[in-house]
């Protein structure tokens, strides 16, 4: 990418304007991020970077390293004497972020400065209303817009039952249906990526995100594999990496997601219907499980509201409880769960004997 410019990848006037605090360095953007050693597009191309001793020493954790869509500052614009060295990251914008796999309790920024978050989920047999939950309500705290994606159209008997599925869930969400086996099967969604857009492309393995991403470059770029025969999706993807599209705009890929763990989420949003009926609730506390003048549990019984949709609501809302805690303050919640805060102190202790036991 010789002579690149920095508007085709996504410079605005906020970043600009941010940029020209620093003398001495130059405004570039992460494209590809690997372990130690990224890639920045600069005005004269794209170079490989590495980050400052000092902007390594200063990171509390993961999410104080440069991602890919992040905006920083370099020393060079061009590679002849060596990586440039990556000084600051300039403030995000947005950033989709989640809580890192595995046990580790750090943040995880998937990508950075997006106006965008395209939730991918395939009609076949990925489709999984619980999980579209949970994208939503971490694409809605990413202060970028969700729109969701249903790939393999082709591969659905009963569209019609789905999409009634996926817009009882995705509440003021666009939802594109898209096939790539047509030519013009992927053209709704680049309809939303204009120049100084980002857009960044979220789901499981296999659901057709490098492929979609491909149509829209019109040549094969990206890497696919077929989907298994039991459905399940193939990795193909491997580490994130910003695209410039021909027309304008920047897609961000993204590897497939096993785990999705709920870092920050907003369920306002993602819930909002819930959120409404809550309002009507007797008591401005109702946890709806046994006040009286609940209005969540009347349209639940109505059939109004469904008792999976308040299930997974529930369960989002305790999974963000716990982020807040401590590890003593979780393990004390979940023994007040199992056994009450008083009256069952006699099972608690019994509990932790039988615990220490097994160590």
């Amino acid at each position: 990418m010789t002579k690149a410019n920095l508007y085709n990848v996504g410079l605005t006037e906020r970043f600009e304007q941010q940029a020209s605090m620093f003398e001495g360095l130059y405004l570039a953007r992460v494209s590809v991020q690997h372990k130690e050693l990224y890639q920045v597009v600069t005005e004269n191309g794209e170079i490989k970077a590495e980050i400052s001793g000092k902007l390594g020493y200063a990171a509390r954790d993961n999410s104080d390293y440069p991602v890919v869509g992040d905006w920083v500052m370099v020393d060079r614009v061009d590679d002849r004497g060596g990586n440039a060295i990556i000084h600051f990251i300039l403030y995000r914008k947005s950033a989709f972020e989640r809580k890192a796999a595995g046990t580790s309790n750090q943040r995880q920024i998937v990508a950075a400065n997006i106006d965008i978050v395209f939730i991918c989920m395939s009609l076949n047999n990925n489709f999984n209303l619980r999980r579209l939950e949970r994208y939503l309500s971490i694409a809605w705290d990413s202060m970028a817009t969700p729109v969701v994606v249903l790939t393999k159209s082709d591969l659905c008997d009963d569209l019609p039952t789905r999409l009634s599925d996926v817009h009882s869930v995705a509440v003021g969400v666009d939802i594109l249906v898209t096939t790539c086996k047509g030519g013009n099967g992927y053209k709704t969604v680049k309809e939303y990526i204009g120049k100084g857009k980002t857009a960044v492309l979220i789901g499981s393995s296999g659901v057709g995100k490098s492929t979609l991403i491909n149509r829209m470059l019109g040549e094969e770029i990206l890497a696919t594999k077929e989907t298994r025969t039991d459905g399940k999706g193939r990795h193909t993807t491997t580490h994130r990496q910003l695209i410039t599209l021909p027309d304008g705009g920047v897609i961000i890929d993204t590897p497939g997601m096993r785990e999705l763990q709920i870092e920050s989420a907003n369920l306002s949003k993602s819930f909002a219907e819930i959120d409404e009926l809550s309002q009507n609730c007797r008591f401005n506390d109702c946890t709806h499980q046994n006040e009286p003048g609940c209005a969540v549990r009347k349209a639940i019984k109505k059939g109004t509201l469904s008792a999976d949709r308040f299930g997974s609501y529930k369960k989002l809302q305790t999974e963000m409880k716990y982020q807040e805690m401590n590890s003593r303050q979780v393990e004390n919640e979940k023994i007040n769960k199992m056994f009450g805060s008083m009256g069952g102190m006699k099972q608690a202790r019994k509990y932790f004997k039988e615990k220490n036991k097994r160590r």
